[in-house]
């Protein structure tokens, strides 16, 4: 059985160029839907040739401390759309696409970003 950490990795590498995902997403899909902090702790020790900046708080908000504004600028790197206070439009922006994950619900490949 792959590890958590392993898991969200594997979500991660998946999620496309201008799209997000949420930590409780990414802990819904793995089939633990309570698990969004671990999510958060797996993201800390993220290798860094995955799309890190891709992954944010449910309402949109970009953590990461003192990486925070790094991850916002290469999210608007890759236009995604901000609300004028700063977070992610996630209703505009959030990946709904097929996961090559067997727990996934998601059957089709979509996007909600408009581009």
């Amino acid at each position: 059985m792959k590890s958590f950490s392993k898991q969200v990795y594997e979500i991660v590498e998946q999620i496309p160029f201008g799209k997000v995902l949420s930590y409780g997403d990414i802990a819904r899909i793995i089939g633990s839907p309570r698990a969004a902090r671990q999510v958060g702790w797996a993201m800390r020790n993220c290798p860094d040739d995955l799309p890190w900046q891709r992954v944010v708080m449910a309402d949109g908000t970009i953590t990461g401390g003192e990486f925070a504004e790094l991850r916002k600028a290469f999210l608007a790197q890759e236009d995604v759309p901000f609300l004028p206070d700063g977070r992610v439009d996630m209703k505009n922006c959030r990946w709904l696409g097929s996961l090559d994950m067997p727990s996934s619900s998601a059957k089709t490949e979509k996007t909600a970003c408009e581009q």
